[in-house]
């Protein structure tokens, strides 16, 4: 049944056509998964069909009696009314005790138990979790949901997609998490150019249905391009405008002149950008770190090797931003050393904008604020400007000398990012880079990931971004350690289920999947494991093989030193017998090392052969 229709509406905000004579409608019980590059309308179409935006023209038509509920990307509270205030404002008796009941558990689900707080003390993503379970607790027939996921960890968007899975509620959302949109949507709509395109499909089938229907559209524009060129031919010849069919002829090549092709989307467009890195890059040991006597990470020690791609997971407020600023030097660790070499470069993408790497000031240039990072910037491609590299990050070169102020919050952190490349850092800190940024654009930085030559540290919620890009995780556990997995994020879960690790039970992104759908993704993850084995370094084994000489050295100059502290300390029995233990310690450490470099080489040296095999 057909409960919202949209029919050749068009909107205009200042001189920017967002929608052009298109339609939408909705059907109960569906659940819509809106995407397109930021800035093309999304939110305006979610407010349009809540009814809370008209268009400039056109009609909406809405079932009698229908009762919609919008979500916005930025909720906001009475500030003294206390949480279950918030949400069963307007009840009374039976109803509000259930609903209260019923809220405890779900906001427990999103990882709040301290239902007294006042709305005025919340953070942004307490508020966003709040305005959800508020939402889906009303008597709602459709949920309108602008970036769900903004705010929620694994654990809680996992508990999210179960109950958007589970609900009759008919659901218009508008997320960039891809997963989020395969595992709950089972229709996609894009806004693309003023227009907008349904797919009655989860996330893979549009891409799928999207390519085909580009191709189409390309394989049209040569069609007429051909036929222009046969016409031209004619109409050079010098056709006289006599017969009706040459004045047909001559009509048809003006019509085929005045059409235009398929207009494509703007892409960003990265080329590789880096500084060199030397022989050492960035050495944590024994860090750890407590705030207000809670231990946030506990005895962390990591020797980052070039070009490692690791992934940082763990629920909100477990202390991954915490760790990033302690990599990038803001802030000291309370126990253990940070080692930076001498060439490292660190470029910090923050998730605040107020937090970022160089702050934003509302009334300088865009253009001014890329060009203080740097006038041209080496790429693989040559020497790029400054204007050249914000057209490539979609800002035309009209808008390049307007105020920062004027850019939306997306922009903003499209901005904040390019910024961060330009100033050719080698490592890479990104934390959390998928928020505001459209699926266009992660996907460009997925793959200027891939060819970037440095290292890549990551904390994000959004699985898919980790997937594609990481090697390893490591996740946070409750006491403070951090314990490392090999592969990216779906690899990270089926190893604790292969290791029955109930840490699983917080971090599982198969939200509402069955029994039966979760084995079969196993069986297939262990069997495309399997046949894919081939003798090869481990990640731990490849990091030993880079670092071991270096360290087997510094243990050989430490002992000639102890050598020659004993001959000093001959006297000092004191002293002597503490050097004699420390020399017994390293020789130990050696002897290990030594053997561990001799498996190392013999293991070297057969990949080497199996490779001209």
């Amino acid at each position: 049944m057909n409960i919202i229709t949209l029919e050749r509406i068009s909107k205009v905000f200042t001189e920017r056509k967002v929608f052009e004579d298109t339609d939408f409608y909705l059907q109960e019980g569906e659940k819509v998964g809106v995407v397109g590059i930021n800035g093309t309308g999304k939110t305006t179409l979610l407010r349009i069909i809540g009814g809370l935006e008209e268009p400039d023209d056109g009609k909406v038509i809405r079932a009698n009696h229908l009762v919609i509920r919008y979500l916005p990307q930025h909720p906001e509270y009475q500030p003294e009314d206390d949480m279950l205030e918030c949400i069963t404002k307007g009840l009374t008796g039976e109803e509000k005790v259930n609903t209260q009941t019923r809220a405890k558990t779900m906001l427990t689900g999103l990882g709040i138990n301290d239902f007294t707080q006042k709305a005025g003390t919340l953070s942004g993503g307490q508020q966003k979790r709040l305005a959800l379970v508020e939402i889906l607790l009303s008597d709602a027939d459709v949920l309108l949901l602008d970036e769900p996921t903004n705010h929620l960890d694994q654990m809680m968007t996992a508990w999210l997609e179960g109950e958007l899975r589970r609900t009759r509620k008919t659901i218009v959302m508008v997320t960039h998490d891809r997963y989020f949109l395969d595992c709950v949507c089972n229709r996609i709509v894009e806004v693309d150019k003023g227009k907008i395109y349904s797919y009655q499909e989860n996330y893979s089938g549009f891409l799928r249905l999207k390519a085909e229907r580009e191709e189409m559209e390309l394989s049209s524009d040569r069609k007429r391009r051909s036929l222009l060129r046969t016409e031209l031919e004619w109409v050079q010849r010098g056709a006289r405008a006599r017969t009706t069919k040459q004045k047909f002829r001559l009509n048809r090549y003006e019509e085929l002149k005045n059409m235009t092709g398929p207009e494509t989307d703007g892409k960003v467009e990265l080329g590789s950008i880096a500084s060199r890195m030397g022989r050492t890059t960035i050495e944590l040991e024994g860090v750890t770190k407590s705030y207000d006597g809670r231990v946030y990470i506990k005895d962390f020690t990591y020797f980052f090797i070039k070009n490692d791609r690791i992934g940082i997971i763990g629920p909100n407020g477990c202390g991954k931003t915490t760790l990033m600023k302690i990599i990038a030097g803001r802030i000291q660790p309370d126990a253990g050393t940070v080692t930076v070499g001498q060439t490292i470069k660190i470029g910090y993408y923050s998730q605040m904008l107020e937090d970022a790497q160089v702050a934003m000031d509302p009334n300088q240039r865009i253009i001014d604020y890329i060009r203080d990072a740097a006038e041209y910037v080496q790429t693989t491609e040559g020497p790029i400007s400054a204007s050249q590299m914000l057209e490539r990050f979609l800002f035309i070169k009209s808008a390049q000398y307007a105020p920062i102020g004027k850019l939306s919050g997306g922009e903003k952190r499209r901005l904040n990012l390019l910024r961060v490349l330009m100033e050719a850092p080698n490592v890479l800190l990104l934390d959390e880079p998928t928020n505001d940024l459209d699926i266009t654009t992660l996907t460009v930085l997925e793959d200027f990931l891939d060819h970037f030559q440095g290292i890549v540290i990551i904390v994000s919620h959004d699985r898919y971004f980790l997937d594609r890009t990481v090697s390893r995780i490591f996740a946070f556990q409750p006491d403070g350690h951090l314990r490392q997995y090999e592969g990216g994020y779906t690899d990270f879960l089926f190893q604790l289920e292969a290791d029955g690790d109930p840490y699983e039970l917080k971090f599982s992104f198969d939200g509402g999947k069955s029994k039966e759908e979760k084995k079969q993704a196993r069986d297939e993850w262990k069997k495309q494991n399997e046949s894919n084995k081939k003798l090869k370094f481990t990640y731990q084994e490849q990091r030993d093989y880079e670092t071991i000489e270096a360290y087997i050295a510094k243990i050989e100059e430490r002992l000639e030193q102890i050598e020659t502290d004993m001959g000093r300390n001959a006297k000092d029995f004191v002293k002597l017998n503490e050097l004699l233990r420390e020399k017994e310690e390293l020789t130990a450490k050696l002897e290990e090392r030594m053997n561990r470099w001799m498996y190392l080489e013999d293991l070297a040296e057969k990949i080497a052969a199996q490779s001209t095999v």
